[in-house]
């Protein structure tokens, strides 16, 4: 079985699991006890904030508080950093964010959403137009989850201050953190960040904040990560996530340039005649948007898989809308045809040219041959 749906989910690094698996059988402790265990246990999730935070993050300027995914850090995020005023975000968003502003305009906050560039970045200049001295949260993410585009995040949040020193920035960056190098600048406010999109197991992400930023809790209880996310944390989880991410920051360069290489292959071996490419050259190279128009991309999803191929179609997160075509790619201009046969191949460093060239063959022959019955 060949997997190219790495922007889903990534295979857990086996090595992380069983180095965390003590914490499940031997060091099960509740973190917040009294005693010694508990408090040793304590120290380890210290440990584990220092260290993500580090690879993205000055920790004398930025905190980390553990959630139990991106999704709910971007939850967190929106509900409780858009407290008055309006918001604003864009059309690219993943549907954490979208969704979570779509229910905040349900509750009478008003939400402006910025257009989209054919690429699936941001509109820069829209988006700054909607922004004024009401606007409590700005919300972009910084690698789109569907075409790989990349949102300069940090001039976007200088221009937002600029125009609104009082509002807050947030970036949902699943798609970019153990992806490439950079830091958080003093504009980023809030940062969303999940483990399972990098190597660790799911039920674990993170939400960065500037320090001395005061917003509410989203869950309240026992005040656990410092009384900003209450719930007893996922000791397992936490520790497979710092230990994927040392192995993620430690070779992301040249990981990078060989997924990139495998994203160069792909492009050249699809059928140009069957296939386009909807995501650009400067995109992240762990995300390849292609269309098979004429087609439904489901149903090639559904052919490929009974080939040994598996794939996605979009966002994972937004399959369960049971809506035809993506928004986002809408968004980004695409006629209905185009949208309708979506297709999302991503990468992992995992993954080798040998499965880019079969995956290949496998999608050339399934979309001619559909698309000849169809003639």
């Amino acid at each position: 079985m060949i997997y190219l749906d790495n922007a889903a989910t990534t295979k857990p690094v086996e090595q992380c699991v069983k180095n965390a698996e003590r914490y499940l059988l031997r060091e099960y402790y509740n973190p917040s006890a009294l005693y010694a265990e508990g408090y040793n246990l304590n120290l380890e999730l210290k440990e584990a904030r220092r260290k993500i935070l580090s690879f993205i993050a000055d920790e004398n300027n930025f905190s980390l508080n553990f959630t139990s995914s991106g999704t709910e850090a971007d939850n967190q995020a929106v509900f409780c950093g858009g407290k008055r005023g309006n918001i604003v975000t864009t059309l690219g968003e993943h549907s954490a964010v979208y969704s979570a502003a779509e229910e905040l305009k349900q509750r009478g906050t008003e939400v402006r959403f910025a257009n989209l560039n054919s690429d699936g970045s941001v509109n820069t200049k829209h988006l700054l137009s909607l922004i004024d001295e009401k606007t409590s949260l700005v919300s972009v993410i910084h690698v789109n989850n569907e075409t790989g585009a990349i949102n300069d995040i940090f001039k976007i949040a200088e221009e937002v201050k600029i125009k609104n020193k009082y509002a807050l920035f947030h970036s949902d960056g699943v798609q970019a953190f153990g992806k490439f190098s950079f830091k958080l600048t003093k504009n980023i406010d809030l940062y969303s960040v999940s483990a399972h999109k990098i190597g660790g197991v799911k039920g674990c992400g993170a939400l960065i904040r500037r320090k001395n930023l005061v917003i509410k809790p989203f869950i309240f209880g026992g005040g656990q990560e410092n009384g900003f996310r209450s719930g007893t944390e996922n000791v397992f989880a936490i520790k497979c996530f710092e230990m994927a991410a040392e192995i993620a920051f430690e070779d992301i360069n040249v990981s990078r340039e060989k997924v990139k290489k495998l994203n160069v292959a792909m492009r050249s071996l699809l059928d140009n005649e069957v296939f386009r490419i909807l995501s650009y050259d400067d995109a992240s190279p762990y995300i390849l948007a292609v269309s098979a128009a004429g087609l439904r991309g489901e149903t090639v999803l559904h052919e490929a898989d009974d080939n040994g191929l598996i794939i996605g179609t979009g966002s994972a997160c937004s399959s369960n809308a049971k809506k035809r075509f993506s928004r986002v790619i809408l968004a980004c201009g695409a006629d209905k045809q185009t949208a309708d046969g979506v297709l999302r191949l991503s990468f992992s460093s995992e993954n080798t040219i040998d499965e880019v060239k079969t995956a290949a063959e496998i999608l050339n022959k399934i979309v001619k041959n559909r698309l000849n019955i169809m003639a």
